[in-house]
């Protein structure tokens, strides 16, 4: 299989300066160490490349010192370092190099921000930029398929997903097979790692609950009920999951309107494959009944992911109201709003609704359907 070029890349050369940091962030097994290598082949630098998970590199770097740094180094342009986030107090060893190793570069990626947010953001300040790596992108298969191609793989990736290695697998039976061990083994691995947490059948299920009210405003006070656990576990579970990049919140959008919701969230996976391999329902869109919730899900996160590599800074909400008028997407930039109905099918004009567009008769709207959909998200 052809390797596909990853948007990212563009992104790292962009951003990749002396006596600064560039941090790649996402889940395990987004092709983030395969981005890296590919980057390492085009680049005409030295490098060093050290892996986070492995001991020997946690002693390389213990000795937070100058001189030690300068021995590991030597003449090294460029330090890359994969899985950052095992690496005790890395955020203050990568400043010491930086502020002390003249035209030094360097690239560290990480599957969480369970703690690194904390270990890296304060010392890093003014020294990084950080940039998010999804599942492949429609951006990224458009740039080596056919628009025949894309329109026949739709209902693929709505139903499998997009990581990398599912390119590899030729028979659905395979591919399930992979997703299934994904959240078996990997997905969760920086969870249940983090503050010693093993309640993972307790996570799994958490996630299940989300996995079928996608699209759904969630009530905490219900699941937590249906999970006989307290609110403020629920909520710390939910930032979790949210900081090793499995699912994602979407908040409701008002400007202070009296019949608008904005104290329940919306709750998406970064990939239908995973939110498909947790309710362990891979049939073909012609049998199923969440067709509508697989579409929204999909265009969300192929839309996060055009906003991150094309730098698109949007805030995101959904909007509801409580006479249940709601729109699926909004976003809202310099004050300007655009606004978005997710359709699976298109049988009839679709307009605004009647408080939307009185309270922001400004607005653009557009109703998204698989007949015009790569605008949206290329």
């Amino acid at each position: 299989m052809k390797y596909i070029e990853r948007a990212p890349s563009a992104l790292i050369s962009q951003y990749l300066k002396p006596n600064k940091a560039v941090i790649l962030l996402g889940a395990r097994r987004v092709g983030k160490t395969e981005l890296i290598k590919k980057f390492l082949e085009q680049s005409r630098e030295s490098y060093l490349i050290l892996n986070g998970d492995d001991l020997q590199t946690h002693d390389l770097l213990e000795q937070r010192t100058v001189a030690n740094y300068r021995r590991l180094l030597g003449g090294i342009k460029l330090l890359v370092i994969d899985e950052v986030q095992s690496i005790p107090d890395i955020g203050m060893k990568l400043k010491l190099m930086l502020d002390s190793i003249n035209g030094l570069k360097v690239l560290v990626t990480g599957s969480s921000v369970l703690d690194l947010n904390s270990s890296l953001g304060e010392p890093l300040v003014g020294r990084k930029m950080t940039i998010h790596i999804f599942p492949l992108a429609q951006m990224e298969f458009s740039k080596q398929e056919m628009y025949v191609d894309t329109v026949n793989n739709l209902d693929n990736r709505l139903i499998f997903g997009s990581y990398p290695e599912l390119e590899q697998l030729s028979t659905n039976s395979e591919k399930i097979d992979y997703l299934m061990e994904l959240i078996n083994s990997h997905l969760l691995k920086d969870i249940l790692e983090f503050e010693g947490i093993r309640k993972r059948d307790v996570i799994v299920s958490l996630l299940r609950m989300i996995a079928f009210r996608v699209g759904s405003e969630i009530s905490i006070e219900g699941i937590s009920n249906e999970l006989q656990l307290g609110k403020g576990t629920i909520d710390k579970y939910l930032d979790l999951l949210s900081k090793v990049f499995i699912i994602h919140k979407v908040t409701g959008f008002s400007r202070n309107l009296d019949n608008e919701i904005t104290k329940k969230n919306k709750w998406y996976f970064y990939d239908n494959g995973i939110r498909n391999a947790l309710i362990n329902n891979f049939n073909s869109l012609s049998v199923r009944d969440d067709k509508g919730k697989l579409w929204e899900n999909y265009l969300i996160s192929e839309r996060l992911k055009k906003q991150e590599y094309q730098r698109l800074h949007y805030a995101n909400f959904f909007w509801r109201t409580h006479t249940k008028q709601e729109i699926d997407w909004v976003e809202e930039k310099d004050g300007k709003l655009a606004a978005y109905e997710f359709k699976w099918t298109t049988k009839k004009q679709l307009k605004p609704p009647t408080l939307w567009l009185k309270a922001y008769p400004e607005a653009e709207f557009h109703v998204i359907h698989p007949k015009e959909y790569l605008d949206f998200i290329v």
